[in-house]
């Protein structure tokens, strides 16, 4: 199965192609910028497959970093799964991108209690908490919303804080972006497809709209 991963959900966009047939599978992949003209979704894509040797009719599966993040950039990456499903009928999946990273701290060996932070505007973050060794990175505590305060105190008490761009407000943090590689190997194997339709992004506030006022009347 050739699977097609975007991870748009921080400013260092990524795109990777692994091939699950390969008799060594690695992906092959792309990041930049998110402010970069260089990252256009549909750019990236198409050097991501020419790296990779493959064509868009022979991708067979997409998988999508689905936050928190940048709001803008997963439903870029969204609509891209939605778009694709529907004219090529190809498989879709969504994936933590906080699991994403913790994946990838598993893989960078920085084991014991490790704490992963997102940006969520407002002066507050994202926040889950891992158990991380060389067996398995385990989910102790949950997603949450807390303030820049709480991120502040775990880091002043000497535990392990990793996320994009945090080190600009956190110096003793450490900055790791999730990675289109790192999705494209959590999808592998993994059969819990659904329609792209059901794609979320993951947000924790709640959603809401202003009702705009009536129209005014102005006088003739």
């Amino acid at each position: 199965m050739k699977i097609l991963a975007l991870e748009f959900s921080s400013s260092h966009r990524s795109v990777a192609v692994f091939d699950t047939n390969a008799s060594k599978p690695q992906p092959v992949g792309i990041s930049g910028e998110s402010e970069s003209r260089e990252t256009h979704a549909f750019a990236m894509i198409e050097k991501a497959l020419e790296q990779a040797g493959a064509t868009r009719q022979s991708i067979d599966c997409l998988v999508i970093g689905l936050g928190p993040g940048s709001y803008t950039g997963i439903r870029v990456a969204i609509s891209v799964a939605q778009g694709w499903q529907l004219a090529r009928g190809v498989k879709v999946l969504g994936i933590s991108s906080v699991e994403c990273l913790a994946a990838q701290a598993k893989e960078q060996r920085l084991q014991g209690v490790v704490n992963i932070a997102i940006d969520a505007q407002r002066n507050e973050f994202y926040l889950a908490t891992y158990k991380v060794s060389d067996a398995i990175a385990e989910l102790t505590q949950p997603l949450r919303l807390v303030s820049a305060d709480e991120i502040a105190k775990l880091i002043s008490k000497g535990e392990q804080v990793i996320g994009p761009d945090l080190t600009g407000s956190f110096p003793r943090a450490r900055d790791l972006w999730p990675e289109a590689a790192t999705l494209a190997h959590l999808a592998a194997g993994r059969t819990d497809f659904i329609p792209g339709e059901q794609l979320e992004p993951i947000y924790l506030r709640p959603v809401t709209f202003l009702k705009a006022p009536p129209p005014r009347i102005l006088p003739p």
